[in-house]
């Protein structure tokens, strides 16, 4: 009876035991910074000269993990060169916080952390891989055959400038230099260009000369010039004095001036009121203008009849009724 319950607990052990060790594996296994240990590879394009296994991966300064190997990968078909690298992270330096325990590595790279070759020494030129944040850098993920994460690399400044140094064409600038000097060289041996120094001689003496007579000019001209500043300054004195009797005069003549104009507004209503068309003087003057058109026609007529019978003067009417 005894034999039973052993059996029983030496199963519940066995597979407690299993269950302990697939939990193990599958946490080992998992990737992301902060757990025991985790595999990561990276693909360079330059050189890695200097950086050895056992070199130092760090992020932001802090070391958590170094170099497992360095590898370089032929491509057969394209025939490119790449420097592939494996790195071991570990959490020994890394204190986690927060529930999250999944992805964390593809959630830091996805927000900018890039892989960068730097020195370690100037003295030795031994290298290590440091990891940092460039949110503006490309995600660039070359295709290589590796179980493990990659992660981003983006070159140096020095490979930046080696790089931009290698696309100029020194050829072509040094051509361009030779021209620039030839031309130079043309331009300084040129005639014009030997003439400048008289020509500058002949216009400094120009200048001499001009500067000279402006010297003379105006020892001549000072004393009238100041005449004249005296004059006018007695002038503006005296202005300044009479301006004041000045506008009182003014002043005195505008109540004249305004009493003129009412006067003379009156007479031109008088005078409007006199060549009104319903005025006594208007009806007077045009009576006096038919009457002597009346008279005109009398006399018009008696001219006529004078011209006809001149005799009339003589014999008078009566002598003419005969």
């Amino acid at each position: 009876m005894s034999e039973k319950p052993n059996t029983v607990a030496i199963g519940a052990f066995v597979i407690g035991a299993l269950l302990i060790g697939i939990t193990t594996i599958i946490f080992a296994l998992g990737t992301g910074f902060g757990r025991e240990s985790s595999k990561v590879v990276m693909v360079f394009e330059g050189s890695v000269k200097g950086l050895n296994v056992g070199a130092p991966v760090a992020l932001r300064g802090v070391q958590i993990g170094q170099v497992t190997d360095v590898e370089l990968v032929l491509n057969s078909d394209t025939v490119e060169l790449i420097m592939l690298v494996e790195a071991e992270i570990s959490g020994d330096n890394i204190r986690r916080s927060g529930a999250s325990a999944e992805g964390l590595t593809e959630e830091l790279i996805s927000r900018g952390m890039r892989a960068q070759l730097n020195t370690q020494s100037l003295l030795t030129g031994l290298l290590y891989v440091q990891l940092d944040f460039h949110p503006d850098s490309t995600l660039n993920l070359v295709q290589i055959d590796s179980p493990y994460l990659q992660i981003p690399t983006i070159p140096t400044e020095l490979e930046r400038l080696t790089r931009k140094l290698e696309s100029i064409d020194f050829a072509k600038v040094a051509g361009d230099l030779e021209s620039i000097a030839s031309g130079m060289n043309s331009f300084v041996n040129s005639a014009g260009f030997q003439e400048l120094p008289q020509q500058a001689q002949q216009t400094l003496a120009t200048v001499t000369d001009l500067s000279s007579e402006l010297q003379k000019q105006l020892a001549t001209t000072g004393p009238k010039l100041n005449a004249v500043l005296d004059g006018a300054a007695t002038t503006v004195d005296l202005a300044n004095a009479e301006l004041p009797e000045l506008a009182r005069l003014v002043n005195a003549n505008l109540g004249l001036l305004e009493a003129a104009i009412g006067a003379f507004e009156e007479g031109m209503r008088d005078i409007e009121s006199l060549v009104d068309y319903d005025s006594a003087t208007v009806f007077e003057l045009n009576r006096a203008l038919r009457e002597l058109a009346q008279a005109g026609r009398a006399l018009q007529q008696l001219t006529q009849s004078l011209e006809e019978h001149p005799e009339s003067l003589i014999r008078g009417r009566r002598g003419e009724e005969q």
